[in-house]
């Protein structure tokens, strides 16, 4: 795997495509807007999304689709709503056994599919493995000491993309357990809208504690019901990944819950990000999959009431707090 191609120019994408060429890898990135494309490759940056930091002069922007298709392995970084349909482009271009490393975090709210079940639809060739776990982008792409979870069904060729990927920087830890691995990495954003409003509206570190080690239960809950492995989510992409995007103002999630706890509307929030935040969505779609199957999440249930049904922060906050008691465990 000498040609690592990366599908997605936001501060992820160029994160990864910047630990792809530190691992020795020619790296070609598919961008979507002109102007980020021109930046990287004239400036050497991506100034709109991942400013101050320089980029190898190697890594390679470009529009074409059939040009970043054309690597040993592709790393599909776009936002989870538009994975579906950036897999549709590339797939006239794939050639069958490519991997295709699923690095975006959601549930598709049309269809309530994991991110690799909507690979699977649209790139029937492709062998799916996912990357996930606490990564700040900026943090990667600085070279900061990162851990993360590669799933993989296949040992071998995830072995092969630790080798490809890996750093003494960026730690790949592997797993077998793609499910678990997905929705870790889909449910930590929600709850973490959570943690932050909990910390905007000042209730204090026992309720942010408390919420983090419940919202464990409900992420486990779901990964069980869809065939994942409690020990997953005891690992990088589930409770690591929670504990980092559940405490720092660095997490779109936790900033966009803190504001919401402190007051402010959520289209006036969204109105001044142009990077997208993966929980807006995912809480609506893990309702969803809840429905289908059975699942109690009450913490996911009071995000997805606070933003798409209009219910009070109050109202949601002092009906998780009138729950009844119940023994601790899943």
């Amino acid at each position: 795997m000498n040609r690592i191609g990366v599908v997605g120019g936001g501060a992820w994408g160029t994160a990864l495509a910047l630990t792809a060429r530190r691992a020795g890898r020619d790296v070609v990135l598919w961008a979507r807007e002109d102007a980020v494309i021109q930046s990287i490759n004239t400036a050497c940056v991506n100034a709109d999304f991942l400013p101050g930091v320089a980029l190898d002069p190697a890594i390679r922007a470009t529009a074409d689709h059939a040009e970043v298709a054309g690597a040993d392995a592709v790393l599909l970084v776009p936002p989870a709503q538009h994975l579906r349909a950036t897999c549709r482009a590339l797939a006239p271009h794939w050639r069958k056994g490519v991997p295709a490393v699923i690095c975006a975090k959601g549930i598709e709210l049309s269809t309530s599919a994991l991110m690799a079940e909507a690979v699977a639809a649209e790139l029937p060739g492709a062998v799916v493995a996912v990357l996930s776990g606490p990564t700040f982008a900026i943090e990667v792409a600085r070279g900061l000491p990162t851990a993360v979870t590669l799933a993989c069904a296949d040992a071998g060729l995830g072995a092969a993309l630790v080798k490809a990927l890996g750093t003494a920087s960026f730690r790949p830890y592997l797993s077998d357990d793609l499910t678990g691995a997905q929705i870790g990495g889909a449910v930590k954003n929600v709850l973490a809208i959570a943690c932050g409003i909990v910390e905007g509206r000042d209730l204090g570190d026992n309720a942010r504690a408390a919420l983090i080690t419940r919202g464990l239960a409900e992420m486990t809950r779901l990964a069980m019901a869809k065939g994942g492995r409690p020990e997953t989510l005891m690992g990088l992409s589930g409770m690591g990944d929670l504990i980092l995007t559940a405490s720092s103002t660095q997490s779109r999630n936790y900033s966009l819950g803190f504001a919401l706890g402190q007051g402010r509307s959520l289209a006036d929030i969204l109105g001044e990000r142009r990077s997208v935040t993966e929980g807006v969505t995912t809480a609506g779609a893990v309702m969803e999959m809840t429905a289908v199957l059975g699942v109690e999440m009450p913490i996911c249930a009071a995000v997805d009431a606070v933003i798409n049904h209009h219910v009070g922060l109050d109202e949601a906050i002092r009906a998780l707090l009138s729950r009844p008691f119940r023994n601790e465990g899943l």
